[in-house]
């Protein structure tokens, strides 16, 4: 990349946040160079001052409370040559935002505009930047979205944002990037709640674009298998600063700083099982002065401590499978209605969930895995009769639960429990985390008084990893890991024997999910409860599951041992799933490399 031209010069970056008592800053003396035709990921877990870096260039910081205190962003204009952006006016910072330089941001939902049609949105930019007519914004913006393969183009250009998929929202937020092409793409986690097959072909599209265009991309993210198959150049940020930067393949076959080396090893892996998941304190500590202390380990090392023998597993299973059936799922149905008649009668109905039989053994991790849409959710919430069967029988321990009515399903619930996808809306905002632990031991009568529950709940928080004085806290003033452990502790409160997780680590950073999965695991050995683990990521529901089942349109694709399904999937679905997986494998980064040549030799870029 040296040969190409600069785009993009950052230099002793410095952006800091103001609190009543200190100012914070986000960003800490970050320096990069971005050239045409370059993708640098920039990678780091939450509070690393990756997104904050990106905002700083785009000059999207909120000021008050933030500002750009010290260093240059030195863009090359294809129009007005080498300007400093922490100098620009907001009249010229108006000029290049969308014009030269665009974002897509992490949650495509919040970023549309939902009173306004997604094609009124993508228009607004063209007619505002390049001085179409209304007829020729559109008559442009339908190509754009013909580009990004949005299915039915000519519909969504009408379509409001709530009424297309995730996938199809992010597509709308290329498209409305590329649509005056940019010299420079700031992607900040575009893929991050997406299934692994979409996300793949966002990935693709992307780099579709910038080959056309030999545009620079900055791509944000905390994934570093995603980044193995998309960057050049990779840039490793930790509390604002950055630990480590070097080509693609240096840091992923020689990482130097332990906070790389652990980002490298939480991702859990497909090729071998796993007791548990390395997280960046097995590489590195923190001491009371706030320095980096380095634990002189490697990550090979580190993994062959935690790999499971053939031999472990074989004992695994035959325990397993001695024991008795906890849950019996038998030909269930969950139909939605649609196209109701007058008289309200249903004249078609989506089948969500569709003549779906299986068991689930005391003590076992069944995993059900899929894209979005394939009914796994609801079949979680109908198992708990959170949604009800349309048909089909469930029984747990034995018992029908199909029809039980609204007193014995309460009193039911204390022994079958859910941890949400997304545990901040799933904690009520007006109660301490301690009051939200208590509230469903009262509810069902666990322990005599106040008094006894309380002290359960300090318990319970100590075993999470939280302290006594949390308790007063409110969910507002912790992380995203720490919400997800109170979901789990408000969970364990009432003593369950069987318990659904619904993509309840999708949203977390991959060393924070490393860390929650282990303790998941941890406390299923020590508590003996059985849990159905939900997520559209195969390699997540691998790690944690006995056997699994790969669910597609409503139905079962395949079902079986979780490790056998890795390693010799059966269906073309089960296929294209594992394929889309980012795995940062060498081969791959090689493999990146050798076709960004061929293109470049082919003048594509």
């Amino acid at each position: 990349m040296q040969n190409k031209e600069i785009l993009l010069e950052v230099k002793n970056l410095v952006t800091e946040f103001k609190t009543e008592s200190e100012a914070v800053k986000a960003v800490n003396n970050v320096s990069f160079t971005l050239h045409k035709g370059e993708t640098i990921g920039i990678v780091g877990e939450l509070g690393s001052g990756k997104s904050v870096t990106s905002l700083s260039v785009m000059k999207l910081i909120p000021n008050p409370p933030g500002k750009i205190s010290a260093g240059e962003i030195i863009y090359h204009s294809r129009n007005a040559g080498p300007i400093d952006l922490v100098k620009a006016t907001n009249k010229e910072m108006r000029e290049y935002r969308g014009n030269e330089i665009a974002m897509i941001f992490q949650e495509p939902m919040t970023s549309l505009n939902p009173v306004y049609t997604c094609g009124d949105q993508v228009m607004e930019a063209i007619i505002l930047h390049q001085k179409l007519n209304k007829k020729d914004a559109r008559a442009k913006t339908l190509e754009l979205f013909k580009k990004v393969q949005l299915p039915r183009p000519e519909e969504i250009l009408d379509t409001y944002p709530h009424q297309i998929s995730g996938g199809q929202k992010q597509r709308v937020m290329i498209a409305m990037a590329m649509s005056c092409n940019p010299s420079i793409l700031i992607a900040d986690e575009p893929t991050t709640a997406l299934d692994v097959t979409v996300q793949k072909t966002i990935l693709d599209l992307m780099l579709e674009l910038q080959r056309e265009n030999d545009m620079g991309i900055m791509f944000i993210t905390h994934d570093l298998g995603v980044i193995a198959e998309l960057a050049d150049k990779v840039i490793v940020m930790y509390k604002g600063k950055i630990v480590e930067q070097g080509s693609v393949m240096d840091i992923f076959t020689n990482p130097q700083h332990p906070y790389t080396k652990g980002l490298l090893a939480c991702r859990p892996p497909l090729s071998k099982r796993l007791h548990f998941l390395p997280t960046v304190n097995n590489f590195m500590e923190i001491n009371a002065d706030g320095e980096i202390i380095e634990k002189e380990q490697s990550i090979e090392n580190v993994l062959k401590s935690a790999v499971v023998t053939p031999e472990e597993r074989k004992k695994q299973h035959a325990d397993l499978y001695s024991r008795n059936k906890i849950l019996e799922v038998s030909n269930i149905k969950t139909y939605f209605p649609v196209n109701k008649t007058m008289f309200g009668k249903a004249k078609s109905f989506v089948k969500a969930v569709d003549d779906v039989s299986f068991d689930v053994y005391e003590g076992e991790t069944l995993g059900l895995v899929g894209e979005s849409g394939c009914g796994k959710t609801t079949l979680g919430r109908t198992i708990l009769r959170l949604i009800e069967p349309t048909g089909g029988i469930i029984k747990f321990q034995g018992q029908d639960i199909t029809n039980l009515n609204d007193t014995d399903l309460r009193n039911l619930r204390k022994d079958i429990q859910i941890i949400f996808q997304d545990p901040y809306s799933s904690l009520n905002p007006r109660i301490t985390i301690g009051e939200a632990i208590l509230e469903p031991m009262k509810v069902h009568g666990i322990l005599k008084n106040d008094a006894e529950r309380k002290e359960k709940v300090m318990q319970l928080l100590a075993r999470i990893g939280l302290t006594e004085n949390q308790f007063y806290r409110y969910p507002h003033e912790f992380s995203g890991g720490q919400r997800q452990r109170i979901c789990i502790a408000r969970a364990l409160a009432l003593q369950p024997k069987f318990i659904i997780c619904d993509e309840s680590v999708s949203a977390l950073d991959v060393s924070i999910q490393a860390s929650v999965l282990n303790l998941l695991n941890e406390l299923k050995t020590e508590f003996k409860f059985t849990y159905i683990f939900i997520s559209h990521d195969l390699s997540v529901v691998k790690f944690m599951s006995d056997r699994m089942v790969v669910m597609n349109k409503g139905k079962i694709e395949e079902m079986g041992d979780a490790d056998e399904i890795c390693n010799n999937p059966q269906t073309d679905y089960t296929k294209n799933l594992i394929n889309s997986i980012p795995k940062g494998l060498v081969d791959d980064i090689k493999g990146s490399i050798e076709r960004k040549k061929q293109y470049k030799m082919a003048g594509v870029a």
